[in-house]
């Protein structure tokens, strides 16, 4: 069977040879005459993947020993209130910047937390640049400082990141993995994982330790960073079979050269579709400035409406699935993760071209 060019923006595509391997085991894993959905948490087999996903998450990423890996579950969009709950007490302020959809959601839920200040926002030119900030503004109240690192409806994507003296948190569920990290950057990283870790079911949580060290008994134990810490994520049963895949994620990772070769692959699948975007005499208009575009979510748009319509339409036919824009913002998104193959956008760019 011919596999789809997948461009959707997540759930998204997977490395092909992850589906084959999780094929291959799905029904005896590791001689246990059981699948991986099947398996006790608490057994031997399932705590060997579950500990491997975490060391090998750990020696990509060079996370120090200083930092938790946790596995939660209810997606970032649960983050956005736990990040509030564990960190941000009644005289500290939640300072955020504002990128698009995903980091006005993130600031919606720590208002009903504590007290919030936008620190830098570009939403009066429609989400089209990461801000420059002044952290000047950041006052001594502040109990950290909240980021979206990519954009998914709007194409943008942060350049680089700031040195900062208050815990620097960042929503990375859509470019996590796509290139080196300075992780000591950083207090707290959330990611769901649908897009470059795994499948939809479970969010990877990297703190420091020493955020999550003072008790905080009055918190539900399952919106407490430090019940999943205690217990190795293993307070509940988590999703199973979702850290599995992500394991093997992992591991494609460490096969296909790690993250610096990720991020050359990445950045060279970008400029097929934005030089496509470029050369058209404005045929193709993509959302956000040249400085802060994306190597994950390019977005653009056609003259009109209808033409946008009929490209879709036209691409569909050809196999391009999953490149209409949000629901929100319209024109179209191509979704371009580190497992959507080189070939794939090669094939889209020369469909853009040929469509002009």
């Amino acid at each position: 069977m011919s596999r789809a060019f997948n461009f959707n923006a997540g759930p998204a595509a997977l490395p092909e040879v992850v589906l084959l391997e999780a094929q291959k085991h799905l029904l005896n894993f590791n001689g246990t005459g059981m699948s991986v959905m099947e398996l006790s948490h608490r057994s031997k087999d399932y705590e060997e993947v579950h500990n491997s996903a975490q060391s090998q998450l750990r020696k990509l990423l060079q996370i120090p020993d200083n930092y938790e890996i946790l596995f939660v579950q209810g997606g970032a969009s649960l983050q956005f209130s736990m990040v509030p709950m564990n960190l941000l007490s009644e005289d500290k302020t939640g300072y955020y910047v504002l990128t698009g959809a995903w980091s006005e959601k993130a600031l919606k839920e720590a208002q009903k937390v504590g007290n919030t200040k936008i620190l830098a926002s570009t939403k009066e030119e429609n989400y089209r640049s990461i801000p420059q900030l002044d952290l000047d503004l950041l006052q001594e109240d502040a109990a950290y400082l909240h980021i979206t690192s990519n954009n998914t409806i709007y194409g943008t994507q942060w350049q680089s990141f700031p040195d900062l003296k208050v815990p620097l948190i960042a929503d990375m569920s859509s470019d996590i993995l796509s290139r080196p990290l300075d992780i000591s950057k950083f207090g707290l990283i959330y990611a769901g994982a649908q897009k470059n870790l795994g499948p939809s079911g479970v969010t990877v949580v990297i703190v420091k330790k020493d955020l999550i060290s003072e008790p905080l008994d009055h918190l539900p134990t399952m919106l407490n960073y430090q019940t999943f810490s205690k217990n190795n994520s293993l307070y509940n049963t988590p999703p199973t079979f979702a850290i599995y895949l992500l394991k093997l994620v992992l591991d494609w990772v460490e096969n296909e050269g790690g993250l610096a070769a990720l991020e050359r692959k990445n950045i060279e699948k970008a400029k097929y579709l934005y030089d496509a975007i470029d050369e058209s005499d404005g045929f193709f208009k993509g959302h956000a400035s040249k400085e802060s575009r994306s190597n994950m979510n390019v977005t653009f748009t056609l003259p009109t409406e209808d033409d946008t319509k009929n490209f879709l339409d036209a691409a569909k036919k050809q196999g391009f699935i999953g490149l209409n824009g949000h629901r929100s913002v319209g024109g179209c998104r191509a979704s371009i993760y580190n497992a959507v193959p080189l070939e794939h956008v090669q094939r889209l760019a020369e469909f853009m071209k040929t469509y002009r």
